[in-house]
């Protein structure tokens, strides 16, 4: 397996990163996702420390991932009832 050296650019700070080359474009993209979601936070609220803005970023994101995995369980939970439900019929 390959690895690329790359750079992203996280709230103003740089981290030098070793990746597999097919993680770049969503490294890249999660790394733009924050950076917006900063800036939107700086833009909308009082907040102006950089940790307390990463840590509401987090926050919202960590709530995005439970939300999804919610949602994966219930449409699980949908394709197995309907398959007990076929085979029942």
């Amino acid at each position: 397996m390959s690895s690329l050296s790359i750079k992203v650019n996280i709230a103003g700070r740089v981290y030098p990163l070793t990746i597999d080359p097919q993680e770049e474009e969503f490294i890249r993209k999660a790394a733009d996702r924050i950076n917006a979601n900063v800036k939107e936070l700086q833009e909308n609220y009082a907040v102006r420390d950089m940790q307390d803005l990463l840590a509401m970023t987090t926050l919202q994101y960590a709530t995005e991932v439970i939300k999804g995995a919610k949602s994966v369980e219930y449409n699980q939970l949908l394709d197995d009832l309907k398959l007990l439900s076929d085979s029942l019929a």
